[in-house]
């Protein structure tokens, strides 16, 4: 078997010599055998290419519902085994039998990962690790900022990559300044090997009506030209009585050579909530929560973004050695929303107030890359190097309304006339720039193979820039300049043990922006006023072990990651707090036997704050972090009646604290879904009948507390939802 080393590129899957921060290896021949699937599986199969492509993809695992490996920022798709991070990359099949609608629906698979809320609209945000992941910081074929802002429809999506740790080295600071506990990375759909024409209708309680097409041909000589189109209209009230409208557009074209491959990928979405059921703020205790049906959202409120967006990808082997890549995207986004989030008191009254916004993006991205392989003595070197480029520009109005009006209780809403405006910051139709973020980052690292590669050590390092402005929202001048740069390195080794086992370590680090040091602190006057604050260096300790038996898989993983908090000392505003986040993660998934597949795992976390201000709330836990969550999904085949599978899943959350103090806290939930699906042909055509109850009981819980800025307000979860759907390949 050819060396990982060894530079030419093999048409089907040998792993790489990752470097991820570390690693590549001999690939394994067991993870290679993978089940025959069905007709309408096989016609979604993805050409795979070794040698850490920056476009093409590992294959999925035996089962269908992860793939065998994933994207590793400037190091490209690795196969798992081979990478010394912790990760989970859900592919299209799994979305597609869940009845997936966005993001927040995939990665509800992932025991690490819960799903939040943003703060004051209706962003879908994640935490992993115990820190936020903002949409926004969600990454696009390997580049930031393109996606929508708020919520991400599955239809776009090949696979869903998550990313557990810190990784600015990795992917770059996230521009949005979360992404301290791990990333995504969504990848576009491309087309099969197999034409491909596909129709589905659907329907989900209450009364909302799906329709979706998903298209795709190869063309060529060598059918090396691919063309996938997907078109999506969702439309009606959900089990919550919000109206919601989407509509989805996604083309992409894919070119596979001799040397050269070449992605590119058009999006658009346009998504509309009408009385969307809001976030709540405690006010002094939390309220019981309501029935999981109420919605007690203003009937004039509702939320719309529209966004256009693309992405071009190419990579190109100059020699057999040397491999070059470019990636360029940009997006253009509008928000609107209507806002009435209220506060309620230990009895669940509610008051509120009309806040309104009104937000322009504009986004451009680009990344360059190499990678080289050679040989000193008996060390196998490879050698990867990246530069990236960010720019946003933002545009935002807001206007409010009186704050305090009575809109009854969690239990029984009221609704009230649309409040008066009397709050205006900026032009609600034509708003000015208020704010502009650029990053400018490059990065060099080495792995170097020793033993006949069963070791790998990869050292590195990041060099990023960030700058950001802000600027007055009725005059557009110039109100505080950030700019600060920084080094992030990384270490990383990975010891394979035979075939089947890899153990792993890393040193890696997350880089958020600094601050501007404010006039007062907590009422205390700051001696360093408008001061620049380095930036924010969280670091990350980590070793874990992988097993691959072929058919299933299993991670485990112990870290710790140590992030800097800002508290005041001899009024001077300084980074000499420190939140700690600590756990355990486990992880299984693949075909435990004929049949039946599992995808599941524990995560055990103990989040902690530490040197606090004046030694308050010293050793609390965090706001919004749980001390464990598990999921267990199966699924089985039932061989007496071919084509059918049902499925079952349950996911638990602990209790979470709602302030810093811990004297608030929502206590733990389990909700259960469960779903079947049936393949048939009939007609010469390949039919597909999925049906799925998600949250079986109707619990009533508090999904999540906290989200960004430290804020604690509430969001509930949904209530008991029915969902089928009916699909035809032609």
């Amino acid at each position: 078997m050819p060396s990982l080393f060894e530079c030419s590129h093999l048409p089907l899957r040998f792993s790489l010599l990752s470097v991820a921060a570390a690693a590549a290896s001999a690939p394994f021949a067991s993870m290679a055998q993978t089940q025959a699937e069905d007709d309408a599986r096989t016609l979604q199969t993805v050409q795979v290419v070794a040698d850490g492509s920056q476009v093409e993809l590992p294959p999925e695992y035996a089962g269908g519902q992860v793939a065998s490996g994933g994207r590793v920022g400037l190091f490209g798709n690795l196969d798992m085994m081979d990478t010394p991070f912790n990760s989970l990359n859900f592919t299209a099949e799994l979305m597609r039998n869940q009845q997936a609608r966005s993001v927040a629906d995939v990665v509800q698979n992932d025991p690490a990962v819960r799903v939040a809320r943003g703060f004051g609209n209706f962003q879908e945000l994640y935490v992993v690790r115990g820190f936020p992941v903002y949409s926004d910081d969600m990454s696009y074929n390997g580049l930031y900022g393109l996606l929508p802002r708020q919520y991400v429809a599955a239809e776009f999506l090949e696979r869903v990559e998550s990313f557990r740790g810190a990784n600015s080295f990795i992917n770059g600071a996230a521009p949005g300044g979360s992404g301290v506990g791990g990333s995504f990375n969504l990848v576009p759909k491309r087309a099969g090997d197999d034409d491909l024409t596909r129709l589905t209708l659907g329907y989900e309680s209450d009364s909302q009506g799906y329709a979706a097409a998903d298209l795709s041909r190869r063309f060529g000589t060598d059918r090396q030209w691919g063309v996938r189109a997907n078109l999506v209209r969702r439309d009606g009230d959900t089990a919550l009585d919000e109206g919601r409208e989407l509509s989805v557009l996604a083309l992409g074209v894919d070119y596979r050579g001799e040397r050269a491959r070449m992605s590119f990928d058009l999006g658009y979405q346009d998504h509309r909530i009408d009385a969307p059921r809001p976030s709540v703020t405690p006010s002094g205790a939390i309220a019981r929560v309501a029935d999981a049906g109420t919605n007690f959202a203003q009937p004039w409120s509702f939320t719309e973004e529209k966004d256009v967006f693309g992405v071009a990808r190419g990579e190109y082997d100059l020699t057999e050695n040397v491999m070059a890549w470019a990636a360029v995207g940009m997006r253009d986004g509008e928000e609107k929303n209507t806002l009435a989030n209220p506060t309620a008191d230990a009895d669940g009254n509610l008051t509120a107030r009309r806040f309104d916004n009104y937000r322009e993006d504009r986004v451009t991205t680009a990344e360059v890359g190499a990678r080289a392989k050679f040989a000193t003595g008996s060390v196998a070197h490879r050698l990867s190097f990246s530069a990236s480029t960010y720019a946003l520009d933002s545009k935002n109005a807001y206007a409010m309304g009186r704050a305090g009006l009575a809109v009854g209780s969690l239990y029984d809403p009221v609704a009230i006339a649309l409040p008066p405006i009397i709050t205006v910051g900026g032009n609600m139709s034509d708003p000015l720039t208020t704010s502009k973020t650029e990053t400018r980052s490059f990065a060099l690292a080495d792995t170097l193979a020793f033993l006949d590669e069963r070791v790998l050590l990869t050292l590195g390092a990041r060099h990023q820039k960030i700058e950001q402005h802000s600027y007055n929202y009725d005059t557009g001048a110039l109100s505080d300049r950030y700019s600060a740069s920084e080094v992030t390195p990384i270490g990383a080794v990975v010891f394979k043990l035979g075939k089947q086992w890899s153990l792993y370590g890393n040193y890696a680090e997350a880089l958020q922006p600094g601050q501007v040091v404010p006039a007062t602190s907590g009422g205390v006057a700051l001696s360093n006023v408008g001061e620049v604050l380095d930036p924010f260096t969280s670091k990350q300790y980590e070793v874990g072990a992988k097993y691959d038996g072929g058919r299933f898989g299993a991670t485990a993983a112990v870290y710790r990651i140590n992030q800097p908090n800002t508290v005041v000392v001899d009024g001077r505003m300084g980074t000499d707090g420190e939140q700690r986040n600590q756990g355990l993660e486990l992880s299984g998934y693949g075909e435990v036997a004929e049949g039946l597949r599992l995808l599941g795992g524990l995560t055990l976390m103990d989040a902690t704050l530490q040197s606090t201000q004046d030694g308050t709330n010293e050793g609390n836990d965090v706001l919004g972090v749980p001390k464990h969550q598990a999921n267990l999904g199966l699924e089985w085949d039932w061989h007496a009646v071919p084509g059918l599978t049902t499925e079952a899943r349950a996911v638990y959350t602990a209790r979470q604290y709602a302030n810093s103090g811990n004297t608030l806290e929502i206590p733990a939930w389990t909700r259960m879904d469960l779903g079947a699906r049936y393949s048939f042909a009939a007609g010469g055509r390949t039919w597909s009948v999925r049906a799925r109850v998600d949250n079986v009981f109707d619990l009533d819980y508090w999904a999540s507390t906290g989200g960004a800025s430290g804020a604690n307000y509430l969001v509930q979860g949904s209530p008991r939802t029915y969902t089928v759907s009916l699909s035809v390949d032609l």
